[in-house]
């Protein structure tokens, strides 16, 4: 491969990797950065003849496995082997959703009523339906909710456009290709139906790479527990009122029914106070405004389900909203049950939203037992999975103690090829100062590198001020997440040569940005919690 170089740690990978495909053994592999370890995996799973998952912790590092290093392993080794790409329904285009948006006789703002345009327009020509495809829109535009579904609005084969799913066809493509690259939230969410007895996302598979592994745990305990927000009850309300132009205009007290539990989510909301907060349920279950929210949601939720389950049979998307209704009456039960067992129940408060979670102390079990469900080589990897030198934290969490497990070190010398700076002095992270004077010891740093830089946040509101601090302080050119898609801010960044991109989790993990383009990353604060804890 012109452009690559040999490296005894990625040969060593990959013949391990062969070895655990061969005799479907589970083996966990750390590599340091450098190693290669993305073609340590895909070339023995290309070679095995085996039908393999290849699972990454981003959708970033998902797209860039298929459209980049995929393609060009396949071209060298000149294989004939299928692959597919699959991700969540909310990657899809959902055309019965968009016709339901075009219709909303409420209308929409300026801006969200042009992005339902362009989405239109592109809707006669994609083919994937695929959202990453529409670069022109911002990634976090708020239109994207309103043409795509959700496992709780999917109509399922009782869809009018069923038969135009763009999430069947990539479903039945991955049914059909030997290699399919997914994400560990599709992955777990897979393993979640099928402990519930719902049948599959995911075809079986003769071998599972979990790459970027080290985010599985927390990945598979969100989806191995249940999670509510008030987001969830304002699209029943949206999708009830589309429904109810639809199928039940002779009904107005269905409307202010609607109204009702609007009012209600939002009250529930503002009962929290300032966004920001995340906190144990337990801080907030006894404050008498958080209780009269939660009763008043329930009174109206409990209200519109009956309503919904009157008019029963009078169309499918009516009938959908009620049993969403149902299934949010069941979450808001089990999450504010107090015999709650082995859960930690949180709950996190955003401006505009809140959303309460429960999820299982430990899922070592619950994976143990979807591993001895699916006969398979299971290969677990990333670049930070040891503690120390040992495995023993990571294993004990996936329950896997019994995994064959291997450690490569990086190839950089990083003492002569890195410098590590941490500046003394800064307030702790949570002063309101933090992130200006986190950003005036940054710039001098950004001059002398001519930019060539991430500055990478752990919250939107940091990146946000930062940016404003920098506009007028530097000529280097700033690209700012959510001005434009992720990988269009990449690629203008290295066609720039000098500029300064901005990001919060997209751009933590799984962005490949080779040569000098990249010569400086700015961390605000850790976001991870320490193993050892």
């Amino acid at each position: 491969l012109p452009g690559f170089s040999w490296r005894p740690q990625q040969q060593e990978m990959a013949e391990a990797v062969a070895e655990a495909m061969a005799g479907q053994e589970r083996l966990v592999a750390e590599a340091g950065t450098g190693t290669g370890k993305t073609f340590a995996y895909l070339v023995p799973a290309l070679l095995s003849g085996r039908k393999v998952i290849v699972s990454t912790g981003t959708r970033n590092l998902q797209d860039q496995l298929f459209q980049r290093d995929l393609p060009l392993l396949k071209e060298a080794l000149a294989s004939p082997v299928k692959v597919a790409l699959l991700k969540g329904r909310a990657n899809y285009l959902c055309l019965h959703r968009l016709e339901i948006a075009l219709l909303d006789p409420r209308g929409h703002r300026r801006e969200v009523a042009r992005h339902l345009r362009q989405v239109q327009q592109w809707s006669h020509r994609t083919r994937t339906g695929d959202i990453v495809e529409l670069a022109e829109l911002p990634e976090e535009t708020p239109v994207w909710p309103l043409v795509t579904s959700t496992s709780d609005n999917c109509l399922g084969s009782e869809c009018p456009a069923y038969d135009r799913c763009h999430l069947v066809e990539a479903r039945r493509r991955a049914q059909e290709a030997e290699i399919v690259v997914v994400n560990h939230h599709l992955l777990c969410a897979d393993f979640s139906i099928r402990d519930e007895g719902f049948g599959e996302l995911l075809p079986a598979a003769d071998a599972y790479v979990i790459d970027e592994a080290h985010q599985l745990p927390e990945v598979a305990s969100n989806f191995f527990g249940v999670s509510v927000g008030t987001r969830q009850f304002l699209e029943l309300c949206r999708d009830t009122r589309a429904e109810y132009v639809k199928e039940a205009g002779d009904l107005p007290k269905l409307l202010e029914q609607v109204d009702h539990l609007e009012k209600a989510a939002r009250d529930f909301r503002l009962a929290f106070g300032e966004d920001g907060q995340r906190g144990a349920w337990e801080e907030v279950a006894g404050d008498p405004d958080v209780g009269r929210g939660l009763e008043y949601l329930r009174r109206e939720l409990e209200t519109l389900h009956g309503m919904l389950d009157a008019v029963s049979g009078r169309g499918k998307g009516l009938d959908s909203c009620r049993d969403r209704a149902l299934r949010l009456m069941a979450l808001l039960e089990r999450i504010c049950d107090e015999e709650g067992g082995a859960e930690v129940r949180w709950f996190e408060v955003h401006t505009h939203s809140l959303r309460l979670t429960s999820t299982p102390l430990e899922v070592a079990g619950l994976f143990r037992e979807q591993m001895a469900c699916h006969p398979a080589a299971w290969i677990f990897t990333s670049a930070t999975l040891a503690v120390g030198e040992s495995f023993e934290h990571f294993q004990r969490q996936m329950g896997i103690e019994e995994a064959r497990t291997e450690r490569w070190d990086s190839p950089f010398d990083y003492r002569r090829q890195a410098l590590w700076f941490v500046p003394r002095g800064l307030p702790r992270p949570s002063a309101p100062d933090y992130t200006e004077r986190v950003m005036e010891t940054v710039l001098p740093i950004l001059e002398a590198s001519r930019g060539r830089a991430f500055l990478l946040f752990t919250s939107h509101r940091a990146l946000r001020a930062a940016a404003r601090w920098l506009e007028g302080r530097t000529e280097l050119p700033l690209l700012v997440q959510g001005s434009a898609p992720r990988a269009e801010l990449v690629e203008r960044f290295v066609e720039a040569g000098n500029a300064v991109l901005l990001g919060t989790s997209s751009f933590w993990e799984g962005v490949d940005v080779r040569g000098e383009a990249l010569s400086l990353v700015v961390i605000d604060k850790l976001p991870f919690a320490s193993p050892g804890d």
